[in-house]
């Protein structure tokens, strides 16, 4: 699929062009045609076929939507990856929906802005086309939001670095067939650089590679479609060629990621929580109490009609978020921003699982009604790529509330 993004059509109240239209409607057939017939199968086997849908999805074009055609990208602005998030969060599961998302818009980022042409090549390439799945090495046992805590290192010998460590937390951890890997480059003798924020860096690491082992996949409460593991590196061997960027920049590149991250996520959060609210106003609309339409409810209606001018609100708020992306994606302000609006989506999503959970009643509580899956899967966002907490102190230290972390 080849994307043109030329339109005039297109505002900054409605971005979306003739194009983005078209777009969106392709998307939305593959959901309910290639996602949603399989969610139920895939939630009860603990895992999704990432290499099977990531395939479908590359001869589509859908993946690499804003990388450069000649790795096998669309070149296309960031209104298609809007788009693109938006309608996979319509998906009747959010596990496969966040696989999906890791491997366009997680792990990819740094990789295609500042990977060598070899690195591109040889790992960029092949997961635009749908033949590998990649997956992002950060959090770690003892740094999760805490990412200057990371303790997994990688030592020069000769060429080569050694890297022994250990990350948890892995989305596409059983599958990936390859790992863009947050390590500490530092070396032991540089005291000052052993924590902190300097001395790390990304690395490349084909999970071939001879001491890269998967530990365990992990039992979740929500997102069961989505494989989560523990990964160890036992002296594992990788060249230093296979480094993104300048060594030592790792922490600073893997930041600029994660703006992509929780931008992406609170654009699918959104689109899935209007889903939820609009079966809860479907469900509430047949289910008749006391002889009327339990929708009929003053109190019902008037929340349910909070929570659209809530989510409406959010779906702007991610909006101006990419605008500001797209202008760029270094800037303070989307940092800002996109914190915001993933500190928003996973408390509006928490508060979405919970309101139309009540208004089902009884049968919100049983696991054949869609929104029991919801509650559990909408749980997440609050947590993954960031805390809420980790966005509160970001968004106060950029107003200017709270001092600045050292970055030693």
């Amino acid at each position: 699929m080849v994307l043109e993004t030329q339109s005039a059509s297109a505002t900054p109240y409605h971005p979306f062009t003739a194009e983005h239209h078209m777009f969106r409607k392709a998307v939305r057939q593959f959901v309910e045609r290639e996602l949603n017939p399989h969610c139920d199968a895939w939630e009860q086997a603990g895992i999704w076929p990432a290499h099977e849908v990531l395939r479908k999805m590359g001869d589509l074009g859908f993946l690499g939507l804003s990388y450069p055609v000649e790795y096998g990208g669309q070149d296309a602005d960031i209104w298609f990856t809007v788009v693109l998030m938006e309608e996979l969060g319509r998906c009747d599961c959010a596990g496969v929906p966040m696989g999906i998302s890791v491997h366009t818009d997680m792990c990819t980022p740094a990789l295609a802005k500042y990977g060598s042409d070899a690195l591109k090549r040889r790992f960029l390439a092949p997961a635009l086309r749908g033949e590998m799945v990649g997956a992002i090495g950060v959090t770690e046992p003892g740094a999760g939001s805490d990412v200057a805590g990371i303790l997994t290192r990688a030592d020069k010998d000769g060429d080569d670095y050694v890297i022994n460590g250990s990350k948890m937390y892995i989305t596409n951890g059983t599958q990936a067939d390859w790992v863009c890997l947050l390590v500490r480059t530092s070396p032991p003798s540089d005291t000052a650089n052993m924590r902190g924020y300097r001395g790390m860096s990304l690395i490349m690491v084909p999970t071939d590679t001879p001491g890269f082992i998967v530990s365990k996949k992990l039992d979740k409460l929500g997102n069961l479609s989505s494989d989560t593991a523990v990964l160890t590196f036992e002296n594992m061997r990788v060249p230093q060629a296979n480094r993104i960027g300048e060594e030592g920049m790792g922490f600073y590149l893997q930041m600029e990621q994660f703006q992509r991250e929780r931008l992406v996520g609170a654009v699918s959060t959104t689109a899935g929580m209007e889903k939820a609210v609009r079966q809860t106003i479907a469900y509430c609309q047949e289910r008749k109490t006391f002889g009327a339409p339990l929708l009929h409810n003053q109190w019902i209606s008037f929340k349910l009609v909070e929570l659209l001018t809530e989510i409406e609100a959010l779906h702007h708020l991610n909006y101006y978020c990419a605008a500001l992306m797209a202008e760029d994606e270094t800037s303070l302000e989307v940092t800002k921003i996109a914190s915001m609006c993933k500190l928003k989506a996973g408390r509006l999503a928490r508060e979405v699982g919970d309101t139309c959970l009540q208004f089902y009643g009884g049968m919100g509580y049983m696991e054949e009604t869609p929104i029991a899956r919801y509650y559990r899967d909408a749980r997440l966002i609050s947590i993954g790529g960031g805390a809420d907490e980790v966005m509160m102190g970001i968004i106060a230290r950029l107003e200017g509330m709270l001092p600045e972390r050292s970055r030693g």
